[in-house]
C-alpha cells in the first residue's frame, strides 16, 4: 500500500518562472511551450463563417393579414411576427446591396489603380528606352566624329608627308650644306 500512495504523489519538478515584460516575452514563451515537442499537432482555431444577418425569412408570405375587421387579440401577435420577419428581410436585402455595391466599387478602385500604375510604367519605360536611344545615338555620333578627326588626321599626316617629300625632291639638287641651312632658318 505504501507504493501505491507513493505514486499517487508525484512530486513535481519546480517550474521556471518566466516574468513577462513585453509582447515579445510572450510569444518566446508560446513558442518554447510549442517546440518542447514537435510531434504533438498544433490545434490551430479556424476562422469564423461569415454569419447570416437574417434569420430564416421566407421571400414568399403565405398568411397575408388584412385589415378586415373582427380580428381576433390573437391574431396580433402573428402580425407582429409576419412585420418582424418583413422587417429583418427587407434589412438583409439591403445589407447585401451595399455590400455589393462597396465589392464592386472595390474592385473598380483597384483596376483604376491597376491601370494608373501600367500607365506610368509606361511612361517611366518609354523615358528610359528614349534615353538608352540618345546615349546610343551619342555614342556614335562621337564615335563618328572620332572617326573622322583620324581620318582628317591621317589625311593631313598623309599631306604633309607628301610635302616633305616633294620638298627633298626639291632639295635633291640642292648640296647638303644648303640644306643645312635651310632646316635651320625654318626652325
Amino acid at each position: 500500500m505504501a507504493d501505491s500512495t507513493e505514486k499517487k504523489k508525484k512530486i513535481r519538478e519546480p517550474k521556471e518562472v518566466v516574468v513577462i515584460k513585453n509582447t515579445y516575452d510572450y510569444q518566446r514563451m508560446k513558442l518554447d511551450r510549442l517546440m518542447k515537442n514537435p510531434e504533438k499537432p498544433v490545434q490551430l482555431p479556424e476562422r469564423p463563417k461569415e454569419k447570416k444577418s437574417t434569420p430564416d425569412t421566407p421571400d414568399f408570405v403565405r398568411n397575408v393579414m388584412g385589415s378586415s375587421a373582427g380580428a381576433g387579440s390573437g391574431e396580433f401577435h402573428v402580425y407582429r411576427h409576419i412585420r418582424r420577419r418583413e422587417y429583418a428581410r427587407q434589412k438583409h436585402i439591403q445589407i447585401m446591396s451595399e455590400k455589393d455595391k462597396k465589392d464592386e466599387d472595390f474592385r473598380q478602385k483597384i483596376e483604376n489603380n491597376q491601370k494608373l500604375a501600367e500607365e506610368r510604367t509606361a511612361k517611366k519605360r518609354a523615358k528610359r528606352l528614349k534615353k538608352k536611344e540618345l546615349v546610343k545615338a551619342a555614342g556614335k555620333k562621337q564615335k563618328k566624329t572620332t572617326e573622322t578627326t583620324s581620318e582628317q588626321e591621317s589625311n593631313s599626316s598623309s599631306d604633309e608627308a607628301e610635302s616633305m617629300e616633294e620638298e627633298e625632291k626639291q632639295n635633291s639638287g640642292v648640296p647638303e650644306r644648303e640644306k643645312s641651312e635651310d632646316v635651320v632658318a625654318d626652325k
